[in-house]
């Protein structure tokens, strides 16, 4: 028997729309303790949501404010104060050290339809300053990503430290008419920032690629609050670009993550991979000092409370692009650097797997500035941990849980924020005190907004272990996991449409976290099955080491065992298996369809990789291509023919002869990782073949098609696409 299936397009666009109304929780900040007259304690939580706002075609920000009463240990009473307010045009927003103030980077528009960026300052009950950033012409436009971007307050707050693109020279034709002659007095006013470089309006300045296009050469900039008098700082070396800084102990100094840009930049969103190092500029000299060693890739410096330690991320600067991380120390007095948390190679049985992080919370130190809370990727689950920097141990702060993923937003004063959600059931604030040291697992989490699990989904995280034949040889004994999500009311001896969907990267995972394809197609009446084949993180590191040189083969194999055991122990349909993956996923989509035709109906792949050898030239990641083949990247090295063959020979283009399934391709117009014409290279092989095929085409997106209308049309494009060829 087969169950209905969700078949209309205009009831599935209403589940859809149902479903993407759930907001997810982008940020959390802890405001001042107050001590009331009866000697209880109380403060206030800022939190930021974002959610999609179909109408709008955008992503809506909006606040809302909660009221903690505790005791320092655990907390009395907590609710909400008041309702959600929209934010316009807000980029960053930060408290000062004391709470007392809030500076807010903030975009508007012109009635002709011209950017501005404003600095702000808000005190008590109103905006004590505000400052028009573009107009100083100091700097091009404040950078507001999460890879360089920061506004931090210095400790006396008196100034504000944040990134922008390096001012660039005015240009102009050289065929441009000359000016007038002008009086002496009208000459000396034209000032030097006037004058334009003849010639020069089409240089091409090099960016850091996908999600940071326009991003070219950073650098620090520094607002003295009371004179309004932004200087942008020397000393930072030309061949370094500079992001996410504080200020040192006794502000006579700015610490940053620096990023070597010689001698051409390569795509950094997601690469952890990219050869950089701690630095601090004293300002009272203009010295530049190295911190950290200048071979590897170090990020997310953070300063504890004490203002003595200043622990970070560290890898080597090579290889897969997200691996294991280091967690390291630098003492600021003693200048003695340490590894508090190093790699992990194996999993010891239900033991710690290792740190797996694109980024450390903002504040992420307790209040004894020893311990350390952060979030990582554990097995097929995000885990919340903290990390003694004196004992060197780490113990996870929420295993006893419910096997949901967590984030951690902030800590202070102990307090911490986080958010949880499961596969079916949306994201929810969770605040608990960190309990003392030893006794962390005690933790006692109070739930803050509280969201219902959605109906007719359940799910489950199923362990594989490859058959001895497809064990690695370098690598044995690795397992992997898949969640499998099922619509529950089944009736029985029915057998379920399965979606195969294998994660991207290759070094990501899928987490036991809420997402929304998943869950709509869950609600649609297909099963959906998310595979963390060998490779993903979480699982230690060989298991990230097992995969370069084994693309195309290992991870292909790794997905299909598991889509065959999925077939014989639930209730699947096995003539009704579909694929859809994005990027690597979509790589190995296109592979399957090709190494096993008989066993995939259809498939919809989001910007595939599809011939690595004719992409190497033209993504912001040449690197990818070579190291995921198995063969050593070098920045001034030529691929050699053989080196094109193995890209070719690994890249799911060899099997294009043998694919039967029709395929929908969505490219983004933009993307800068796979560039658009890896896709259409794929839809003319397919179409030249008799194969099937549709393309979607998003002018103005990239690499992940998350804006709003596009995200939405896609989602809409494959539920039909699979309906129709699934029949």
């Amino acid at each position: 028997m087969e169950p209905p299936l969700l078949s209309d397009a205009e009831e599935i666009a209403a589940l859809y729309r149902d479903l993407s109304k759930f907001p997810s929780l982008s940020h959390a900040c802890i405001g001042p303790e107050v001590t009331t007259q009866y000697g209880g304690k109380h403060c206030n939580i800022y939190t930021e949501w974002s959610q999609r706002d179909l109408e709008r075609a955008e992503n809506v920000k909006f606040c809302r404010q909660y009221l903690i009463f505790h005791d320092s240990e655990s907390i009395v009473y907590s609710g909400p104060s008041g309702n959600c307010t929209e934010i316009k045009g807000e980029l960053l927003g930060r408290d000062s050290p004391s709470g007392t103030q809030k500076a807010v980077l903030r975009k508007t528009s012109s009635s002709k339809g011209e950017e501005k960026q404003f600095l702000e300052v808000w005190e008590k009950n109103q905006k004590v300053k505000s400052i028009e950033l573009t107009a100083l012409e100091k700097h091009g436009q404040v950078y507001d990503d999460d890879q360089f971007g920061c506004l931090a307050w210095s400790h006396s707050e008196t100034h504000l430290l944040y990134v922008a693109e390096k001012k660039r020279p005015k240009a102009e034709s050289f065929f441009k008419p000359k000016a007038p002659e002008l009086s002496t007095g009208e000459e000396l006013a034209k000032t030097e920032r006037d004058k334009a470089i003849k010639g020069e309006q089409f240089v091409f300045y090099e960016d850091w690629g996908e999600t940071l296009v326009a991003k070219s050469i950073p650098v620090l900039c520094v607002l003295d609050i009371e004179s309004n008098n932004v200087s942008v700082l020397e000393g930072v070396p030309e061949h370094i670009s500079p992001g996410q800084a504080f200020w040192t102990p006794g502000d006579t100094g700015v610490v940053f993550a620096g990023w070597y840009h010689e001698p051409f930049h390569l795509g950094l969103k997601y690469c952890i991979n990219r050869r950089s190092s701690l630095f601090h500029v004293d300002l009272t000299g203009g010295q530049c000092e190295l911190l950290s060693d200048d071979s590897k890739a170090i990020w997310s410096p953070r300063l504890s409370p004490d203002q003595c330690r200043i622990v970070y991320l560290e890898n080597q600067a090579s290889g897969p692009h997200l691996q294991c991380s280091r967690l390291c120390m630098y003492d600021w007095y003693t200048k003695f650097t340490s590894v508090i948390v190093d790699i992990v190679p194996r999993q010891i049985q239900g033991g710690f797997a290792g740190i797996y992080s694109t980024a450390l919370p903002e504040h992420c130190w307790a209040a004894d500035s020893q311990r350390v809370v952060l979030d990582t990727t554990q097995r097929s689950r995000q885990e919340l941990i903290v990390v003694d920097t004196a004992t060197r141990s780490v113990c996870s702060l929420t295993r006893g849980s419910s096997l949901g993923s967590w984030v951690l937003l902030t800590i202070d004063r102990d307090l911490m924020v986080a958010r949880f959600s499961t596969p079916n059931s949306p994201p929810m604030l969770m605040v608990a005190f960190l309990p003392p040291a030893g006794k962390e697992a005690e933790v006692n989490w109070v739930c803050l907004e509280e969201t219902s699990p959605i109906q007719g989904i359940s799910w489950g995280v199923h362990i594989l272990q490859p058959s001895p034949d497809q064990d690695n040889p370098q690598y044995r004994g690795l397992d992997f996991e898949a969640i499998l999500l099922k619509p529950t009311q089944i009736p029985e001896k029915t057998k379920l449409p399965l979606v195969v969907s294998p994660h991207g990267g290759p070094h990501s995972a899928f987490t036991t976290t809420w997402t929304l394809y998943p869950a709509v197609l869950c609600q649609m009446g297909f099963a959906v099955l998310l595979v963390n084949y060998r490779g993903s993180l979480g699982f230690g590191q060989d298991s990230v080491d097992s995969l370069p040189g084994n693309v195309g083969t290992q991870d292909v194999k790794d997905v299909q065992f598991c889509v065959e055991q999925m077939l014989q122990e639930e209730p699947l349909d096995p003539k009704r298996v579909a694929l859809l993956g994005g990027s690597h996923g979509g790589f190995l989509s296109c592979h399957l369809i090709g190494q096993y035709p008989g066993t995939y109906k259809a498939c919809a792949a989001r910007n595939p990789v599809v011939n690595m050898a004719s992409m190497i030239g033209s993504t912001d990641i040449p690197d990818w291509c070579m190291t995921e083949v198995g063969l050593p990247y070098d920045q001034a090295a030529l691929p050699v023919p053989e080196h094109w063959a193995k890209m070719l020979l690994h890249s799911p283009m060899q099997y294009v002869d043998k694919v039967q399934a029709p395929v929908l391709l969505m490219i983004g117009e933009e993307d800068r990782r796979v560039p658009p014409k890896q896709g259409l290279e794929y839809y003319r092989a397919l179409k030249s073949r008799g194969v099937p095929t549709r393309v979607l085409w998003y002018p103005g997106d990239n690499h992940a098609l998350s804006s709003v209308e596009a995200e939405a049309d896609c989602f809409m494009n494959i539920a039909l696409w699979l309906l129709q060829h699934l029949k």
